[in-house]
C-alpha cells in the first residue's frame, strides 16, 4: 500500500495516512461496508513488538482506562514509555500548550463528530511535526473513518477494544520501523536444576536449523556454568559476555562475529563458563542483545539457567514463548505450577507456556502420573520424553545431538515435532509411521 504524508492545519502535525483509494480495504472489518469479513482473535505471535516510543493516552471512559493499563503492561509494549491521562482531546490540547508532544498521541472520544473534528483542528495547532495520532471512537461509520484518515489520523479503532487489539493497532502504525525485527525468541527454562532443559533447548534448536533449514541462534544465558559449547563439542570464546560488555557497540556485524557456527543454519553465542568474576547482567544490555538477535536470525533460543533474578524474570516476560521443562516429581510439580501461574498472570495476552515432561520412566523411581501433573499445573504437556540414559549419555559425551546418534529414535522424532510446534513449520518430508509426541503421550498415559 502506498502511503502519503498528510498535514493537518498549520502544517505542524504531520501524520502518515493511507492512500484514499485504499481506505475501504484498509478499514477495520466493522467499518468496511456491509460485507462480512472473517476475522478471529489476534495471536500475540502475529503482532510485532512496539518500538521504543513515547505514548500519551487520554481516556474518557473507565472501560478504556482499564484497557490502556492492561495494554501498557503487555510484553509487546515493554520498549515503549506510556503515560495515561484522564480526559479526552480537551485535556490533550491543554497539556500540549505547555509541553512537547510525544511520538504517539492516543485519544478516546465520545463527542459528536463535528465537535471532535473542530477539536482535532485545535489539537493540530499545538502538536509538533512528526507526532502520530490514534483515535478510539464509539461510532461505527465508514464516513467518519474516511474523514479522520483524510485529516492525517494514523488509525481509528472502534470501541470496545481488547488490550491485544490496541497493541496490534499501535504496532501497525509503526510497522515500517519494526519490519526488520521479525525474529522470534524462545526461552527454555527448567522447573528445577537437572531436569534437562538445556538438552531440550539444544536438540530443538538443532532440529530447527538442520531439519527445518531455518536460521537459529542459541544464546547460553548460564554465563558461569553453561554447557552449550560442550554439548556441541565446540571451543568457544566469551560469546555472551563480549556481547553484553558494551551493548552500545552491539550491531548485526558484531553479533555475527561473536557467533560460533554449529553447522548449517545453527549458531551459538556461548557462555564463558568461568568463575573468575560474577555476572550481574544489565536488563538494558540484554534488551539490546535481543533486538539485534531478532534482526539477525528468524529464531533465537535462550538457554536459561535455573535462577530467579531481575534480568531472568524480565526475559521471561519479554520473549515470544516460554518452554518449561520438568520431571514427574513433587519439586518439579510445585515449581512448574508456580511458573505457569506467574506467566499466565503477567502475560495475559499471550498463549500459555509450553510444558515438557522429561525423563519419564526412570526405573524404580516413583513418579507423578502425567494426567495428575497436568491437572495440578492446569496445563497439558506439549511433549513427554522417555528416560533413555544410554542414548542421551552417548550424545552428550560425543558432543552431538540425539538425532545425530539415532535419527529414528522416538526422542528425535519428538524434538522434530516440538520444533515444528514452536515455529509453526513442519519438515518437508516425514516418514510414514513416525511416532510423534502426541502418540508417545498416549502410550505413557495408558501405562
Amino acid at each position: 500500500m502506498t502511503n502519503m504524508v498528510t498535514s493537518m492545519p498549520n502544517e505542524r502535525l504531520r501524520l502518515v495516512a493511507p492512500d484514499p483509494e485504499t481506505l475501504v480495504s484498509s478499514a477495520p472489518p466493522s467499518l468496511a461496508g456491509t460485507e462480512d469479513v472473517p476475522h478471529g482473535p489476534l495471536r500475540p505471535r502475529e503482532v510485532a513488538r512496539v518500538p521504543r516510543i513515547n505514548i500519551q493516552a487520554f481516556y474518557e471512559s473507565a472501560d478504556f482506562a482499564a484497557t490502556l493499563e492492561s495494554a501498557a503492561s503487555d510484553r509487546l509494549m515493554s520498549g515503549a514509555a506510556a503515560t495515561i491521562h484522564a480526559g479526552g482531546i480537551a485535556a490533550a490540547i491543554e497539556l500540549y500548550k505547555q509541553v512537547p508532544t510525544p511520538n504517539l498521541v492516543l485519544i478516546e472520544t465520545m463527542s459528536a463528530t463535528q465537535d471532535f473534528l473542530a477539536e482535532l483542528d485545535t489539537l493540530a495547532e499545538v502538536c509538533d511535526a512528526g507526532t502520530r495520532l490514534m483515535v478510539v471512537g464509539h461510532v461505527n461509520d465508514i464516513t467518519i473513518y474516511r474523514e479522520l484518515i483524510g485529516r492525517g489520523v494514523s488509525e481509528y479503532v472502534l470501541a470496545p477494544v481488547e488490550p491485544i487489539q490496541l497493541v496490534a493497532a499501535i504496532s501497525g502504525i509503526y510497522r515500517d520501523t519494526t519490519a526488520a525485527k521479525v525474529g522470534k525468541v524462545y526461552a527454555f527454562i527448567g522447573a528445577k536444576g537437572g531436569v534437562g532443559s538445556s538438552t531440550v533447548a539444544h536438540n530443538v534448536s538443532w532440529t530447527i536449523g538442520r531439519r527445518l533449514k531455518s536460521g537459529v541462534a542459541i544464546i547460553d544465558m548460564d554465563l558461569p556454568f553453561g554447557t552449550a559449547g560442550l554439548n556441541f563439542n565446540l571451543d568457544t570464546g566469551q560469546g555472551v559476555s563480549d556481547a553484553l560488555q558494551d551493548a552500545s557497540r552491539l550491531d548485526q556485524v558484531l553479533f555475527d562475529r561473536l557467533l560460533t557456527s554449529c553447522g548449517d543454519h545453527l549458531s551459538l553465542l556461548a557462555a564463558p563458563a568461568v568463575l573468575d568474576r560474577t555476572f550481574d547482567l544489565d536488563p538494558g544490555a540484554l534488551g539490546a542483545l535481543l533486538n539485534v538477535a531478532q534482526s539477525s536470525v528468524p529464531f533465537t533460543v535462550l538457554d536459561m539457567p535455573h535462577l530467579w533474578t531481575t534480568w531472568s524474570k524480565d526475559l521471561l516476560l519479554t520473549v515470544d514463548e516460554v518452554v518449561i521443562t520438568a520431571t514427574p516429581d513433587l519439586a518439579s510439580l510445585r515449581n512448574a505450577k508456580n511458573l505457569v501461574a506467574f506467566l499466565k498472570q503477567t502475560r495475559p495476552n499471550d498463549p500459555p507456556p509450553k510444558l515438557i515432561l522429561n525423563q519419564i520412566g526412570v526405573p524404580k523411581r516413583p513418579e507423578i502420573k502425567i494426567q495428575d501433573f497436568a491437572k495440578a499445573v492446569q496445563l497439558e504437556p506439549t511433549a513427554c520424553i522417555r528416560f533413555e540414559p544410554q542414548l542421551f549419555g552417548n550424545a552428550a559425551n560425543k558432543g552431538q545431538m540425539v538425532a545425530e546418534i539415532a535419527g529414528k529414535a522416538a526422542a528425535s522424532k519428538g524434538f522434530a515435532e516440538l520444533a515444528g510446534t514452536l515455529t509453526g513449520r513442519l519438515e518437508s518430508k516425514r516418514g510414514r509411521g513416525a511416532t510423534g509426541l502426541g502418540t508417545l503421550l498416549q502410550k505413557l498415559t495408558r501405562k
